[in-house]
């Protein structure tokens, strides 16, 4: 390990977390250069819902290479992106009835959420957007000012002037936010400028998997269409089928009027793109670009991965089916240890948090523990208290129940060194 901490900046994250080489990935495993095997509870934060090499994906990208497929070109007609919009159109939009037009982004979440809220004020003509508690999307400038916590947003030194927070569903308990919400917004001696937009993620994920209950999300919407705030919903790590839906939103009913989507849309290639309604589509040719705004091979990734896996209701039956697995065997656990630790279980699809109270330090010490068994489980939320679970949508049922077990003898094995710790001490 010592070549990245000779080379690499001090930026660097999750090789921390995760200190091995991986020379290989199939699937949900992840292999490293001495041959040892990872459950990939991870998935890249959500990037790989896919799978890591995925057959169907791997085998498309390697003919269009060899036929010389456009790699670069822009934002200039290709036929992958034909194909893909074709693809995407016939296959998502039009049976769930969404009329949006697709713009190409720069290649990451944050390059999609920059373009909807630039998009927004453009629209509206207004400076401020509100965003929730606990909400991230992203860490560039703009994105970094509708994202909640500190740790990301002191960092850049940025000014909030063009961005308000409100309580996310469930911030105070039984109190329903959006009549604090509204109560902001009747009032004209609040301090809340009218927003062009609201930016919300249906399940928070950096945020502690936090789950807006359809009726909040109906809700919100409603006083976006009385107070004329365009509706964004950011679905870029609980997209793409991550809630067993393809859109996270689709459950609540609600027409938002831009979506924001990244991450697993490329099958795992880097791509970002915004949808937005028509009559939004304001843009003046050439008025927002970026070098990487077509990205030929994520095309063919995306369109592959579309036609495997959503021309039917197999994957969200399985999302579904795996949900149950995952769900009841989390709560299994920590009834088990309920003694030592008060721990929540909550999410919905396959993004699962396990919210320990109490001792802050304890969720990074399950994940390095979980780490030795040889098992990949990150954490979140605003003290990183909570692990976060996020396998592969198409990870097979013995690979997921196998990885649980592992993740129920980390933190067996972490209670009983702290308690030989403890006796020591006295």
């Amino acid at each position: 390990m010592r070549i990245f901490e000779n080379l690499e900046s001090e930026v660097r994250g999750y090789i921390r977390s995760f200190p091995t080489i991986f020379e290989t990935s199939k699937g949900a495993i992840l292999t490293n250069e001495q041959g040892e095997e990872y459950i990939d509870f991870f998935a890249g934060a959500g990037t790989l819902n896919y799978g890591h090499n995925n057959e169907h994906i791997q085998e498309a990208l390697i003919d269009y290479i060899k036929k010389d497929g456009v790699v670069h070109g822009l934002d200039m007609a290709t036929t992958a992106k034909k194909d893909f919009l074709q693809t995407f159109n016939d296959t998502i939009l039009v049976p769930r009835n969404l009329d949006y037009k697709v713009q190409f982004t720069g290649p990451t979440g944050t390059n999609a959420v920059e373009t909807a809220l630039k998009l927004a004020r453009l629209v509206k003509g207004r400076s401020n957007v509100v965003s929730f508690t606990n909400g991230f999307h992203g860490l560039t400038q703009g994105s970094s000012s509708v994202t909640g916590n500190n740790d990301y947003r002191d960092e850049s030194y940025i000014s909030r002037t063009n961005a308000s927070f409100m309580p996310f569903d469930g911030y105070f308990g039984d109190m329903n936010t959006m009549t604090f919400f509204r109560k902001f917004l009747e009032d004209s001696s609040s301090g809340l400028d009218i927003p062009a937009a609201v930016i919300v993620e249906t399940i928070q994920g950096e945020g502690g998997i936090n789950v807006a209950s359809k009726e909040w999300l109906q809700e919100l919407e409603s006083i976006c269409r009385e107070y004329d705030i365009l509706l964004i919903i950011d679905d870029i790590q609980v997209g793409n089928g991550r809630s067993g839906e393809f859109f996270s939103f689709e459950f609540a009913g609600i027409n938002p009027d831009i979506v924001t989507i990244s991450k697993s849309i490329g099958g795992g290639l880097p791509m970002a793109i915004v949808l937005l309604k028509s009559d939004l589509d304001q843009w003046k040719p050439g008025e927002h670009t970026g070098t990487f705004r077509g990205n030929n091979l994520a095309f063919v990734a995306a369109k592959v991965a579309i036609e495997q896996y959503w021309n039917n209701d197999d994957l969200t039956n399985a999302v579904k089916y795996k949900e149950k697995i995952l769900k009841n065997r989390l709560e299994e656990i920590a009834q088990k240890f309920s003694d030592e630790l008060e721990v929540e279980v909550r999410g919905r699809g396959l993004a699962y948090g396990f919210d320990i109270k109490g001792d802050n330090s304890i969720a990074s010490d399950i994940s390095q523990y979980s780490f030795e068994e040889k098992l990949i489980v990150e954490t979140c939320g605003s003290e990183d208290q909570i692990v976060k679970f996020l396998p592969p949508l198409i990870i097979d049922e013995d690979t997921l129940i196998e990885g649980l077990n592992r993740f129920e003898k980390a933190i067996e094995k972490l209670l009983k060194d702290k308690k030989e710790k403890l006796t020591e001490e006295f």
